[in-house]
């Protein structure tokens, strides 16, 4: 369990295709402080970490990990958001993030505006149901409120401060983006769809 408050960005130190999918190895202050089997986000995707060295971790991924998200986009030098999971008794500044990442999405723009940026992103239809207007959604792990809602998309602001400390900083249009949607509302979907509610 995460809350898509960035701990830090790390740096992809290499991506390489393997058999089962791939081996992403991400540099991070804190990778000397993580145990194998830690959990870990990574754009938003929980991983395992399996190796640690030279300051660097190895995560294994799948290869439905590498159909359902950004990570397979990676190149050597790009940052990734990283979140340790939470701790009990921690404060939950975002929201409650699974790091099970449902979709990809083509970032539309990233346009600077005064000191914030506007940050708007397509709206898969099939996940458009789960999505309200102000309304948390974690995007590349970052927790983040819908500010504008359309059909086919929705617009976040983004503060300068979250601007500088995520890989926010080198999105464009273009960009794919991870997208996680609220826990709560995947729940109360279910629940409708089996006719409970």
């Amino acid at each position: 369990m995460f809350t898509g408050i960035i701990e830090t960005c790390g740096e992809v130190a290499a991506l390489k295709a393997v058999a089962t999918g791939a081996e992403l190895w991400v540099k991070a202050p804190f990778a000397h402080e993580v145990a194998l089997g830690e959990s870990v986000a990574n754009n938003g995707a929980c991983l395992t970490v399996t190796e640690v060295r030279d300051g660097a971790m190895r995560f294994d991924l799948l290869h439905e990990t590498l159909r359902l998200t950004n990570l397979g986009d990676l190149k050597p030098g790009d940052p990734v958001n990283l979140e340790r999971s939470l701790r009990v008794g921690d404060r939950l500044s975002g929201h409650f993030v699974q790091g099970h990442v449902d979709a990809c999405a083509e970032v539309l723009s990233y346009e600077p505006v005064g000191q914030d940026h506007r940050f708007a992103v397509a709206l898969p239809r099939e996940f458009a149901h789960l999505v309200v207007h102000k309304g948390s959604i974690c995007v590349d792990g970052i927790s983040l409120t819908v500010a504008e809602l359309h059909e086919d998309r929705f617009v976040l602001w983004i503060i300068p401060h979250t601007h500088e400390v995520t890989n926010l900083r080198n999105v464009r249009a273009g960009s794919r983006v991870n997208l996680e949607f609220d826990l709560l509302a995947k729940h109360l979907a279910r629940i409708r769809e089996l006719g409970l509610g």
